[in-house]
């Protein structure tokens, strides 16, 4: 995949106040890429600084194949921004938001028109059309802010926080959204604190407070800090020589009961697994079930980040 983000020491002080600290990345086309830290860590800066709203300190970047600093107009043509206010005419209805923020990006009136009627119909507020923005719910704005931010179709949207607020049909078609967006070859710059989520829909994600702290795969992340857990699952429950044989398979690297299951700890479980299972009823065993034991992004995130907040501590 061609690379449509490209960051280069990427700094912005604030005065005596560094909120990103020299910022190398790469993102990619059609990729969903999660940009995770904590409260404070500089998240929106980043955003505003890609999104060209806010000029950086040192360092520089290029978006969608233009130069930031150099290209500035040319990077907001081509991206889509939400942030954590919705920024939306309360007045004016939501067909007429719309209506305006497609003039603003240059969409033809016949353009514009199709465009406004396919996100309200995707947003689920195509009966609401003619009504003030004003009298909508909080998750109703946020998808109307969504909405405006894909509308001209820009090559990267940027969301910060996109489920926020939102119940859990109006988020799951965000999710969708940014599935078929990022299927479109659109590259979708995630922030969020819903970590569940960011292991769902991100292709890889980063770490990051003031400085990059981690980049990879949420997969490639648990492998490298929890490696490969399988449950075995023996019936009625497994013999301390069924948890021997299953030591002695080439592979394994650990191995455990746990509640009636034997946990079994392995670089490679496609290729360990059967030779643990012909092991285990060549024993005797009688097996229920076989499943690999994922540690959850929460338990990645945590680990990373705090452990990062103790070696800046020391």
């Amino acid at each position: 995949m061609s690379v449509v983000l490209r960051t280069d020491g990427l700094t912005k002080r604030f005065g005596r106040l560094l909120a990103v600290d020299r910022l190398d990345i790469e993102v990619h086309e059609g990729e969903v890429f999660g940009f995770l830290g904590p409260n404070g860590a500089g998240k929106t800066t980043t955003l505003r600084l890609l999104c060209a709203l806010v000029a950086p300190s040192a360092g520089g970047a290029e978006v969608a194949g233009h130069r930031l600093g150099r290209d500035d107009a040319r990077i907001r043509a081509s991206v889509g921004i939400l942030t954590e206010h919705p920024g939306l005419y309360e007045r004016l209805s939501a067909a007429d938001n719309l209506r305006f923020f497609a003039s603003l990006y240059g969409l033809d009136p016949r353009t514009a028109e199709a465009q406004v009627d396919r996100f309200l119909r995707l947003m689920g507020l195509y009966d609401q059309r003619d009504d003030a923005v004003a009298t909508f719910s909080r998750g109703m704005k946020q998808k109307m802010a969504i909405a405006r931010a894909a509308l001209h179709e820009p090559r990267i949207l940027f969301l910060d926080e996109p489920t926020t607020g939102l119940d859990p049909d109006a988020a799951r078609t965000v999710r969708e959204l940014i599935v078929s967006l990022a299927k479109e070859g659109r590259t979708v710059f995630l922030c969020t604190h819903n970590l569940d989520e960011a292991d769902r829909l991100c292709d890889r994600i980063a770490f990051f407070r003031r400085s990059l702290i981690r980049i990879d795969t949420p997969d490639r992340l648990r492998a490298e800090l929890y490696g490969r857990t399988v449950e075995l699952r023996v019936l009625p429950s497994p013999r301390p020589e069924h948890l021997a044989c299953v030591q002695a398979v080439p592979g394994v690297r650990e191995a455990w009961l746990e509640n009636g299951s034997i946990l079994v700890r392995t670089d490679d479980p496609l290729r360990t697994d059967p030779a643990l299972v012909r092991t285990l009823v060549a024993a005797g065993a009688e097996i229920a079930f076989v499943s690999e034991r994922r540690a959850s992004l929460e338990d990645v995130y945590l680990r990373i980040v705090h452990d990062e907040a103790r070696e800046v501590g020391t």
